[in-house]
């Protein structure tokens, strides 16, 4: 059977001996001269893709046809997506290197319409596996994890987001019962968001492609999906493979947000713990790295070189007592911020380290810094206790100070994390702190004029009457940050997240909030000008 791929066909089975022009419609059928559409794979919002077979080489090999459809006909969308898509399309070249990534054999455009032709993989999705051999346990579980992570660190180390790994999205290879991961969502984002582009196109937030819902972290849903994003993709489908259940099939906690899957799975309490980091709806709580999700299931828990001097003490009832270690890795090659880290204490009898995991030496990522848990995001200030004669009593947690200079330094050689940390009045212009956690610290009056914050976790902060002139905080995260009286005028906030920010009295003048998430009200609240770009990527506020 030959099969059209014009979308607007009726009938588009044709039999096998038309093979130049559909039946129905009229279509060339043969595309580029060369590959034969046999049957439709799967369909979705960015196009379809179908089976198909290249007659020009011998034995007719079996190919993957992708069909991608810009949403609008506009010149200009069409030749942004016509760039986009090409450049997209050498990315994905580089990522078949990959024996576990399915190759990229050709690309083209035909009638406004872009195609990707790859490498057809024989075998079963892990969806279908599922569904015909029930569910997976513990161990099939750490063994699909240990080796589909490889394949994700490879895709990461490309500088490549996946963003839609799930069961159907995962072939075991019939050759060899390697898994191999398909269906990329690199492309297909990119030509999709030019559509976002042309302001005639009043539905394009609905047809721009995130992902699969059920498997997608709330990043991703909100279009910032980020390396983490993946990790918490594979956490969903770890429960899939436990529980034969869509994760939409799943209760959830209305509070944290969380996927309550404990009752319906029978697995360690170690993989369990694991499974958790995995599944935190906040990024900062959740691994990082493939890395660090290889290091948890091979048990390697602390780097004691790392612990000396890095631990925060604190004083209760006249003695001081360390509090446990928390580490994490600091990748600031992420292209998203760097939320706060996971503090999560639930034992009713003692305190509980929850330990996170290290960096194992992934191109371009930093070594991992200690972390505790009086700077993983949670304030102490008085705290009940529950571990023997601390119970009840009060609990001070000592302030990190540093001086301009030695902060610089420190960051030099690769520390990341100043959390909880008093830095109020520090000099720092045109400091590179890209990546850097600043959560709950202080830095009222701080100079960080033309700095480089990048990607940063500024949770909680406190920057009163900051300098924050012609600063850089691309996709910095600032929910429920103080910015009274901050100055940033001309500073680029692009994809800053400003959730609860007090932006009262900051100078925006000259600001641009492209693709920030911040409210009217908040804006309203500050100064701001004709030369403000607003979230909508306008400028002008007129007030």
């Amino acid at each position: 059977m030959s099969y059209c791929v014009n979308p607007g066909c009726p009938h588009p089975q044709n039999p096998p001996d038309s093979i130049l022009q559909c039946q129905t419609c009229g279509a060339r059928l043969l595309l580029r001269a060369r590959y034969q559409v046999i049957e439709p794979l799967g369909q979705g919002g960015f196009g379809a893709t179908f089976l198909a077979k290249d007659i020009s080489l011998p034995g007719q090999p079996s190919c993957v046809v992708k069909q991608l459809r810009p949403s609008s006909s506009s010149p200009r969308v069409l030749e942004m997506a016509r760039e986009l898509f090409k450049r997209e399309a050498k990315t994905l070249g580089q990522l078949g290197d990959h024996p576990q990534v399915p190759r990229l054999l050709d690309y083209f455009e035909t009638e406004q319409q872009f195609y990707l032709v790859q490498e057809y993989v024989k075998g079963s999705t892990l969806k279908q596996e599922v569904k015909q051999s029930g569910r997976f346990n513990e161990s099939d579980v750490k063994n699909f994890l240990l080796e589909i992570l490889s394949v994700v660190q490879y895709v990461h180390s490309q500088g490549v987001i996946h963003r839609d790994i799930k069961p159907a999205n995962i072939i075991r290879r019939a050759q060899d019962n390697h898994l191999v991961l398909i269906d990329f969502g690199a492309v297909k984002d990119q030509v999709s968001q030019t559509i976002l582009l042309d302001p005639a196109d009043q539905s394009a937030n609905t047809k721009f492609s995130v992902g699969t819902f059920s498997f997608a972290p709330p990043e991703q849903m909100a279009l910032r999906p980020i390396f983490a994003s993946d990790i918490y993709a594979l956490g969903m489908t770890c429960l899939y493979l436990l529980t034969a259940k869509s994760p939409k099939d799943l209760d959830f906690d209305a509070v944290t947000g969380e996927i309550v899957w404990q009752p319906h799975v029978q697995v360690s309490p170690n993989f369990a713990r694991i499974l958790e980091k995995m599944l935190k709806p906040m990024v900062g709580h959740r691994f990082q790295s493939t890395g660090d999700v290889v290091k948890a299931l091979n048990g390697e828990f602390e780097d004691a070189d790392l612990c000396n001097g890095l631990t925060t003490q604190f004083n209760a009832g006249g003695r001081t007592v360390e509090e446990p270690t928390i580490f994490n890795s600091d990748a600031t090659s992420l292209p998203s911020p760097q939320m706060k880290n996971d503090r999560d204490l639930r034992s009713k009898q003692s305190i509980r380290t929850r330990t996170s995991f290290s960096q194992s030496g992934n191109t371009g990522m930093q070594p991992r810094v200690s972390r505790t848990l009086a700077e993983s995001g949670r304030t102490f200030g008085t705290a009940a206790l529950s571990n023997g004669n601390l119970a009840g009593q009060k609990v001070t947690k000592a302030v990190v100070k540093w001086e301009s200079n030695s902060l610089r330094a420190a960051y030099f050689k690769g520390k990341r994390d100043f959390a909880d940390c008093e830095l109020s009045g520090l000099q720092l212009p045109k400091a590179q702190l890209a990546g850097g956690n600043f959560y709950q610290a202080r830095l009222v009056k701080a100079n960080l004029q033309a700095a480089d914050l990048s990607g940063a976790n500024l949770g909680h902060a406190r920057l009163v009457k900051a300098n924050l002139r012609s600063a850089n905080l691309t996709e910095a995260y600032c929910s429920t940050a103080n910015f009274e009286g901050a100055d940033f005028r001309g500073a680029d906030l692009t994809g800053a997240y400003l959730s609860k920010a007090n932006l009262r009295g900051a100078n925006l003048c000259g600001a641009n909030l492209t693709d920030a998430t911040v409210t009217e009200e908040q804006l309203a609240s500050a100064k701001t000008n004709w030369l403000t770009t607003k979230p909508d990527g306008k400028r002008g506020f007129g007030f």
